[in-house]
């Protein structure tokens, strides 16, 4: 059995590695020069940065992570947590829910009236079920927490009005608070959210690419990159993939490149199956590297939510996640800035992103433009899954013809599912078990 793996991801590699573990030939076809799709990283100067933005490893999932940590066993760095949410020139405890106690006093206020407030009207049924993600945030959290974070900063990051996006998500990825605990964070006594990334990993030398890396190692000699495919056929029980110079055959093909990516490649795709793939809404992704000389708060990563701070979402510190990340006497820092095909964002020079981000920074206070020793601009085409409105109804369409087609589709965007590392990881074991069967 020789397949053919669309894709050198997270997801692609780590499937190929499970694969040949099992005694099966593999091929990965990668586009790209360099594998590790969003898991890439690059270092200049002495700085390191993740190219798809930072990335950390930890995960509720024992198996994925054991996985992980293995990959990387001899090169780990584990760190404690600190992250934060710059809220109106303060650093608050993250999640916004733990950390109440440090906002200003009316928002305190506004905060915990609304979430007991709310859960009241919720007990006495008084409240809707909710119909989206905007009425889910302020089901769960009531009017402060909604108004004060988490609809600023989700419409930030997403690009999208919540009112316009799914609900159907976030139980899995928004944890919803224990009554305690907000009572305590507004009163102050210290308590932890999501307490499965208090501890994580990360790659002391190579960024987070040293886990693909690691991943990949057994099967590197089968890995092609440089190598678009742009044409899927079924000839006879063989698969052809071509580049339209050189064709691949092999016995299976497994997508974990982007949905819209593999369609175009195939014949005779029906009008509502491409219709559906075009209607899919995801983000790109600019990441803003910046090397400063001396140090930096001791932060792991922060969320910006205030919108006159400049399009950034989160900044990440790369030098407190691995003491190698930067030269001796440095640090770094790396802002996320999201935006959809087509706006504005997505043509500003690497110059003018530098600028609004560098600004950004000494408006924190976090550095000075005199600090500043480096600064690089990467982009990612597909960044994150938007779940609109219409998402389930077209994902599903597009899955049922892939099925019917006999493509399996693993991966954040082949599946086009919102999936950490270490969600990527399992919908590759759980593919790989399944097929054993």
């Amino acid at each position: 059995m020789k397949t053919a793996i669309l894709g050198g991801g997270l997801s692609g590699l780590t499937l190929a590695r499970l694969l040949h573990e099992r005694g099966e030939e593999v091929i990965v076809l990668e586009a790209e020069e360099q594998y590790g799709g969003l898991c890439r990283s690059h270092t200049e100067s002495g700085f390191t940065f993740d190219t798809g933005g930072s990335h950390i490893i930890f995960s509720r999932d024992d198996e994925v992570l054991a996985f992980m940590r293995r990959m990387i066993e001899g090169n780990d760095q584990r760190n404690n947590r600190n992250t934060k949410i710059f809220y109106k020139d303060r650093f608050v405890k993250y999640p916004f829910e733990n950390g109440l106690y440090e906002l200003p006093p009316e928002d305190r206020f506004a905060c915990i009236n609304g979430f007991i407030k709310n859960l009241i009207a919720v007990e006495k049924g008084e409240i809707a079920a909710p119909k989206n993600f905007r009425d889910w945030i302020y089901c769960t959290f009531g009017t402060g927490i909604a108004e004060c974070y988490m609809v600023p900063y989700n419409e930030k990051i997403w690009k999208y009005k919540t009112e316009n996006m799914s609900l159907h998500w976030v139980d899995q990825r928004i944890p919803r608070p224990p009554v305690e605990d907000i009572i305590k964070s507004a009163i102050g006594i210290g308590t932890e959210g999501y307490t499965h990334q208090s501890v994580f990993s990360y790659p002391r030398d190579g960024g987070i690419e040293a886990l693909v890396r690691a991943i990949a190692r057994p099967v590197e000699p089968f890995i092609r990159t440089g190598f678009r495919v742009t044409s899927i056929k079924k000839s006879g029980n063989r698969w052809l993939a071509g580049n339209g110079k050189e064709t691949i055959e092999a016995d299976r093909v497994i997508c974990t490149i982007p949905v819209q990516h593999i369609l175009p490649c195939l014949d005779d795709v029906p009008a509502p199956v491409a219709e559906a793939c075009r209607a899919l809404v995801c983000n790109a992704l600019i990441c803003v590297n910046i090397g400063v000389r001396g140090t930096l708060p001791p932060i792991s990563w922060m969320y910006i939510p205030d919108k006159t701070l400049g399009m950034t979402n989160r900044i990440s510190f790369p030098s407190n996640f691995s003491n190698n990340a930067a030269p001796e006497g440095c640090s770094s820092v790396l802002a996320e800035i999201t935006y959809q095909p087509g706006d504005p964002t997505g043509a500003m020079t690497d110059a003018d992103l530098i600028r609004e981000v560098t600004a950004m920074l000494e408006k924190m206070g976090i550095c000075t433009q005199d600090m500043i020793v480096y600064s690089s601009v990467r982009r990612q085409p597909f960044a994150y899954v938007v779940y609109d409105i219409a998402y389930q109804k077209n994902i599903a369409i597009i899955r049922a013809w892939c099925a019917t087609k006999g493509i399996p589709l693993i991966g954040r965007f082949a599946q086009f599912e919102y999936l950490n590392m270490d969600g990527v990881i399992r919908s590759v074991f759980d593919f790989v078990a399944s097929d054993k069967k």
